[in-house]
């Protein structure tokens, strides 16, 4: 015997067995029969949960008949087509509502057809859309799977430039006497659609043709879903709009030509965001800052920011305009201009800063940069005679012009807390110097994490850190002062304020070197829902030759706690130097937003 059916109601049967059960405690039936473990679970979610007994056997009989409901809907959606269910009731002063359950055989599908409407799309689309159905023959007939199985024809479709394609009702044949499944798709692909360009349909200062600029397609390209998504992609990356809207126009906005563009609408941030705010460290002292925010003033969503700082560190007085898709989609050019005054404990620099950087996007998250930078101002260190042990004060005026060359790469699985992948960023800076002192050297830095998750459900991450350094062609006091390495702190090796880790002077002054050694290992383990608990193990050294020095190594350690938010952790570390010297503290505290590393 034969039967003609649609699968509406078994969506939401297979939707009701797939649900999480509820908190109360009580089913409303209690199912028996024979039958798996699995289907046995899924019919005890399908039937539900009561938060109390029924109170007599006319209510316990009446859950009984909602749950005869609820399981015949689960065991059609799961391919079971003949059951036999009952309804019973038992029990007197405390009734109970029960459903036997027999399964009976589980049909299986056949192979699926698919019936094209007219207009019908290319050879090649049908064949590469029939083979993304998925459904093997044998298999159980599952509700759930059939209906999948009509998603991915249509989303192939449209992967193919057929955007309007859609479905009429499927059908499905239920052989009883065969206890098979024939599933039957009814596809209308509609025609191929090509592109014309964007259309800007909002009123705001971003220029027009910038948009269509950034388009990754070219007049009368057939439409893909990704070059769609690419655009999407590369407006909210400017972080310039509050919304981005990215569609495909309507077939009755096509061109004389057939063709249909993208229409673009973008909801603008405040022109103006004025921010302030202030730090306080034990380690690096307390600051000030006032930071005035200004987009798309050039119509380009560019972002003009200004600064003021006032630290005990890092003073400064600043201006950075950034300015996205600049020449090619993904490459952004940066311009920053500063007057600062560093005042730290192992130099201290009054400086005009000039850097002009271009930053190429690669995929998503990795990218690359150059460009060059011009400082120049006052440098002071001081330093000791060897033979007297007296004080020297180095003064310096200096100019130094940087090429600035650096890449990172991407592999991990979040930006603020990953818990699987790698990253690694790697930076090369030939630098030369003139004024009261001459010098041409190469400073070279990378840096490499690694994350792997254990356990459970991976509620237990590893992590691990390495960087290196190391300045080529240019001795200690030669290169300025702000361009030596420097270790210790939050960032680096913690238990250490900052610059901590470097070797001392005689008046406990911290030494910049020319090598650079970090490494750090993480154990991130979750508590409950929010919570993550973490301990960790820092070392570092600095040297004084080009290759990093092994000989004077620091260490640290210490324990801390994640509080985890929707757009990332809270970090709070404790950490203690290990091999403590005089002048170091007893320990460090850390409080930021996100991982360590």
């Amino acid at each position: 015997m034969n039967a003609w059916f649609s699968l509406p109601a078994l969506a939401l049967g297979a939707w009701i067995g797939c649900a999480p059960a509820a908190l109360a405690a009580d089913p409303k039936a209690q199912i028996r029969g024979e039958m798996d473990a699995d289907l046995r679970d899924k019919l005890v979610r399908a039937v539900g949960e009561s938060s109390a007994p029924p109170a007599n056997r006319f209510e316990a009989r009446r859950r009984a008949r909602e749950a005869v409901g609820s399981a015949e809907a689960l065991l059609r959606s799961e391919g079971y087509y003949q059951p036999v269910l009952e309804d019973v009731v038992e029990g007197e002063t405390q009734p109970q509502a029960i459903v036997q359950v027999t399964p009976g055989r589980r049909f299986l599908l056949t192979s699926p057809a698919v019936d094209w409407l007219a207009p019908e799309p290319s050879r090649e689309a049908m064949a590469a859309s029939v083979s993304e159905i998925g459904l093997t023959p044998g298999e159980p007939g599952r509700a759930v799977d059939v209906i999948a199985a009509e998603g991915r024809i249509i989303a192939s479709l449209t992967r193919q430039g057929y955007a309007d394609a859609r479905t009429e009702p499927r059908r499905v044949v239920v052989d009883h006497a065969a206890f098979t499944v024939a599933p039957t798709y009814r596809v209308a692909a509609g025609p191929l659609v090509r592109l014309d360009g964007v259309l800007l349909d909002t009123r705001g200062p971003t220029n027009a043709e910038w948009v269509a600029g950034l388009a990754p397609w070219s007049e009368g390209d057939r439409y893909e879903p990704e070059d769609v998504a690419e655009l999407e992609r590369r407006l909210l990356e400017t972080g310039v709009y509050d919304g981005v809207g990215v569609a495909l126009a309507p077939a009755e906005r096509a061109t004389a030509d057939g063709l249909r563009p993208i229409i673009v609408t973008l909801t603008d941030r405040p022109r103006r965001i004025t921010e302030a705010g202030a730090t306080f460290s034990t380690a690096q002292g307390s600051g000030v800052d006032v930071i005035q925010t200004r987009y798309n003033r050039l119509g380009r969503a560019d972002t003009l920011r200004l600064e003021l700082r006032l630290a005990d560190i890092d003073s400064r007085l600043g201006a950075d305009l950034s300015l996205p898709h600049w020449g090619r989609p993904g490459r952004t050019l940066r311009l920053s201009t500063a007057a600062v005054n560093e005042d730290t404990d192992a130099y201290r620099r009054i400086a005009l800063v000039l850097a002009a950087d271009l930053r190429q996007r690669i995929g998503k998250t990795s990218w690359f940069s150059y460009g060059l930078g011009l400082d120049a101002g006052h440098y002071t260190q001081t330093r000791f005679d060897p033979l007297t042990q007296a004080p020297v004060v180095f003064d310096r005026n200096l100019a130094v012009l940087t090429g600035r060359t650096s890449a990172y790469w991407d592999q991990s699985d979040d930006p603020l807390d990953p818990r699987s992948g790698w990253r690694l960023s790697a930076s090369a800076q030939p630098t030369a110097v003139t004024g009261d002192d001459n010098a041409l050297f190469l400073k070279a830095e990378t840096q490499g994490t690694v994350y792997y998750p254990f356990g459970e459900g991976g509620r237990t991450v590893l992590a691990g850190r390495l960087r290196l350094g190391s300045i080529i062609g240019a001795g200690e006091l030669s290169v300025p002062s702000d361009r030596l390495f420097y270790s210790g702190g939050g960032g680096s090796v913690r238990g250490y304020e900052y610059q901590g880790v470097a070797p001392r002077l005689p008046d406990n002054t911290p030494r910049g070197g020319t090598s650079l050694f970090e490494t750090s290992f993480e154990v991130r383990r979750d508590v409950g829902r929010n919570f993550q608990a973490v301990a960790f193990v820092d070392a570092g050294s600095v040297g004084f030759s080009e290759t990093p020095d092994f000989s004077n190594l620091r260490y640290g350690a210490g324990f801390g706690v994640r509080y985890k938010l929707p757009f990332g952790p809270i970090r709070a570390d404790v950490a203690f130097p290990l091999d403590r010297r005089p002048g170091d503290a007893d320990f460090q505290v850390y409080i930021s937003i996100g991982q360590a590393f």
